[in-house]
């Protein structure tokens, strides 16, 4: 018997794997979990006009009062493609008790960047003189990554897909010529779709099993979930004087609980006859559920148009990363694991500024830099390689009618190279999925399109 494994086989090992970060997704673009591409336009000025800016109905999903800003009617369409690179550099990852000479490496890659495409829509109307009434529909949370099934982290992660989109009616309140207050209603819908390998190989061993290799009989569990909630969004919009307006909105918190079923494949011909005979109740399909929490939000901003071309503008988002301190799942059978996350506030700050080349060209440019929630290389994980991040960004609108506008942006991601420390004992949440530490290095490249229209 392979004295170096480790001597615990959860029955839901992947269930507690998985579920303990089925929202803890970091888009390489943003801190956590955020997706932050909403609009094109805010997403060329480095987020830096996403309080105060108002341009068009977009802007909404990060200031409601920003539809009062507008008048008549308008739609907005738009699209972002994002580009992630995750690269985990000087990688050792080894069983439970053993030293880095009992390697897990297989030779898979080490990187885990995917792309994905972030779509949105937005419409408002104006009611009547005092109030506006529009809807969003968004992504503001969202992660695709997936590295090889037998890379150096497999225990820890291979797939994590998670899709979400907001749904928010918002109604606006013309309180004066100069200030809008507005709330918004947000149903949120949040999918999910997780993978990572088990060390089958290892308990068979230790069952006394002469046929099974550790570190190698692997099983892949994948579980899939969603679930909705609901929320609201606060926001106000003040015009100082005739070239100032200032902006702040608030983001409530949405509480979750993600139902869902884990399910088994073998990569070897030992684990896949394990899997399909149901030999091993261990690694038959199960259920669990989580409660989850994603966190509130507040956006402060200021813009000024500084000459009749030029326009200045910054922004700063605080959000509170600290409520995910902890994730307790339940599973079906009565039993529970908890998680410790422990993750901090953060705060995002950026610059922007705007020139009018012409009466039909609006050239955008901005500078960014955002905290990571992630407080030390031990809580930093291959699903959630965050760092502290700067961004660069550029674009411009071109109007070719008053009514009509299409925007084009790019943002360049400048990541910190980031630890992973995730350190495993016979009795710590690392016991079956052994020790991995590395450096991550991440970046990635954001493309913006929008169209709006108004009528």
């Amino acid at each position: 018997m392979p004295r170096h494994m480790p001597n615990t086989f959860n029955k839901l090992t992947v269930a507690i794997a998985l579920a303990s970060t089925t929202l803890i997704a970091s888009q390489a673009a943003a801190s956590g979990f955020q997706v932050r591409e909403q609009s094109a336009k805010t997403l060329a000025n480095a987020l830096s006009n996403a309080a105060a800016g108002a341009e068009d109905a977009s802007f909404m999903a990060y200031n409601p009062a920003a539809i009062g800003n507008i008048d008549g009617n308008q739609v907005v369409g738009g699209v972002a493609y994002i580009d992630a690179n995750f690269d985990l550099q000087d990688a050792e990852a080894y069983p439970t008790g053993t030293s880095p000479l009992l390697s897990y490496d297989r030779g898979g890659s080490r990187q885990g960047g995917e792309t994905a495409v972030v779509p949105s829509f937005a419409a408002k109307t104006q009611l009547n003189e005092q109030f506006d009434l529009g809807l969003a529909i968004y992504a503001p949370y969202g992660l695709s990554t997936k590295y090889d099934e037998d890379w150096v982290g497999r225990y820890h992660a291979i797939e994590t897909e998670l899709k979400t989109i907001d749904f928010q009616p918002t109604l606006n309140y013309r309180a004066t010529d100069r200030l809008n207050l507005a709330v918004g209603l947000r149903a949120q819908y949040v999918d999910a779709t997780l993978s990572n390998a088990v060390d089958f190989g290892s308990a068979a061993a230790l069952k006394g099993d002469p046929r099974a290799i550790p570190g190698r009989d692997d099983v892949i569990g994948t579980v899939e979930g969603d679930d909705w909630g609901y929320g609201y969004t606060l926001g106000a919009l003040f015009q100082v004087t005739d070239k100032t307006r200032l902006g702040a909105s608030y983001r409530s918190k949405i509480d979750l609980t993600l139902e869902g079923d884990v399910g088994f494949s073998g990569t070897t011909a030992y684990s896949s006859a394990a899997v399909a005979n149901e030999s091993d109740p261990r690694i038959t399909d199960k259920g669990g559920k989580a409660d989850l929490t994603t966190p509130a939000s507040l956006n402060l901003g200021v813009y000024h148009q500084l000459t009749d071309r030029l326009a200045l503008m910054a922004n700063a988002e605080w959000t509170e990363w600290s409520s995910f301190d902890e994730l307790v799942v339940e599973f079906e059978d009565g039993t529970n694991s908890p998680t410790t996350e422990n993750w901090e506030d953060t705060w995002a700050f950026s610059v922007g500024a705007n020139y009018a080349l012409t009466p039909q060209w609006l050239l955008r440019a901005g500078l960014g830099l955002d905290e990571s929630p992630v407080p030390s290389a031990e809580f930093r994980t291959p699903r959630v390689p965050d760092a502290d991040r700067q961004w660069a960004t550029l674009g411009a609108t071109w109007m070719p009618t008053p009514e009509l506008g299409v925007t084009a942006g790019y943002m360049h991601v400048f990541a910190d190279d980031g630890d992973i420390d995730q350190q495993a004992t016979p009795t710590n949440e690392n016991a079956t999925k052994g020790n991995l530490s590395g450096t991550y290095e991440v970046s990635a490249d954001v493309f913006a399109l929008s169209v709006d229209y108004r009528f």
